[in-house]
């Protein structure tokens, strides 16, 4: 770890500051391990939260624009590398996608500069806090700094969609057979078990007008992570930890499964490290990780 951390602006997002507190809480003690701090943007919006799918709409780049310039002005300021790291999948898969847009298209950076009256230059690389782990950080130093024994513990990586999709604008891995939660997994020490569901959609924001289509979802792909030997899954998207674990509410579908508890990968990476797990919020899941995971110190104290 070097002296003075690397600053890196980070972007929060809505979900983060709200119901996702313990996903950026481990974020934050986690890179403090590492090396680096993410640096909040003062002056933040709402990304949107989904990407404009028609080629002429381009008031959907708005929102996001404004955040990448934010980024700009202070990467200029501080004279740092362009990056912008972020969490949230929905967020990152917004900003991934409209960094790609201007660069196919100089024509709609031009446009929408003029629309805000602000002037973005292109010039910011939006990058996953994964990604960061993996090309900037590498796994295998990660791995060097884990301390706590998770050999026995089977974790499945759920991906979803938003992290990985569609491909050419995020190219962060391979959609279909992607491996970075695997390799991050790895580099804890887990059994990281692989299942085809790994994939799959859990339903997104249907929740909130099909609920029991996303319970479905969410049993299909638990019950096969489960078929499958896994203990725990561990996932990067807020929506997908919250209807993967909300759905185990439903007694009667999920009567016949253990409860699997779903983490986000920065709160395992917490109790990897050794950390003071006690404001991650792990006792919000619905399913309760702690249990799974006492034995390695996920009970609120650090070793």
């Amino acid at each position: 770890m070097s002296e003075k951390p690397v600053r890196i602006p980070y972007y929060p997002g809505c979900t983060l500051k709200t119901k996702a507190l313990g996903f950026e809480r481990s974020a934050m003690d986690c890179a403090e391990v590492i090396g680096f701090e993410m640096d909040e943007l003062k002056d933040w919006n709402c990304c949107g939260a989904s990407y404009p799918l028609t080629k002429d709409n381009l008031m959907g780049l708005t929102a996001p624009t404004n955040i990448l310039v934010e980024a700009e002005k202070r990467c200029q300021k501080e004279e740092v590398d362009p990056n912008l790291i972020t969490l949230c999948t929905f967020c990152y898969n917004t900003l991934k996608r409209t960094e790609y847009a201007f660069q196919q298209d100089e024509s709609k950076l031009e446009t929408i500069n003029a629309f805000l009256d602000r002037k973005y230059d292109g010039s910011i690389r939006v990058v996953h806090y994964l990604e960061y782990l993996r090309d900037v950080i590498g796994f295998d130093n990660v791995a060097k700094m884990v301390k706590t024994d998770l050999s026995k513990y089977r974790v499945a990586p759920y991906y979803g969609c938003l992290l990985l999709k569609p491909k050419k604008e995020i190219g962060l891995d391979d959609p279909e057979d992607p491996v970075i939660l695997h390799d991050f997994l790895d580099a804890l020490g887990c059994k990281v078990v692989d299942f085809p569901g790994q994939v799959d959609c859990c339903g997104s924001y249907l929740v909130m007008r099909e609920p029991e289509k996303v319970s479905q979802l969410s049993y299909d792909i638990l019950a096969e992570a489960a078929e499958y030997g896994a203990q725990a899954l561990v996932t990067a998207c807020p929506l997908c930890q919250s209807n993967l674990d909300k759905s185990q509410s439903d007694e009667t579908r999920f009567s016949g499964l253990d409860g699997v508890p779903v983490l986000y990968f920065t709160q395992l990476l917490a109790i990897a490290f050794g950390l003071d797990t006690e404001n991650h919020q792990l006792e919000d899941h619905f399913i309760d990780p702690r249990p799974v995971f006492a034995a390695a110190g996920a009970d609120g104290e650090s070793d």
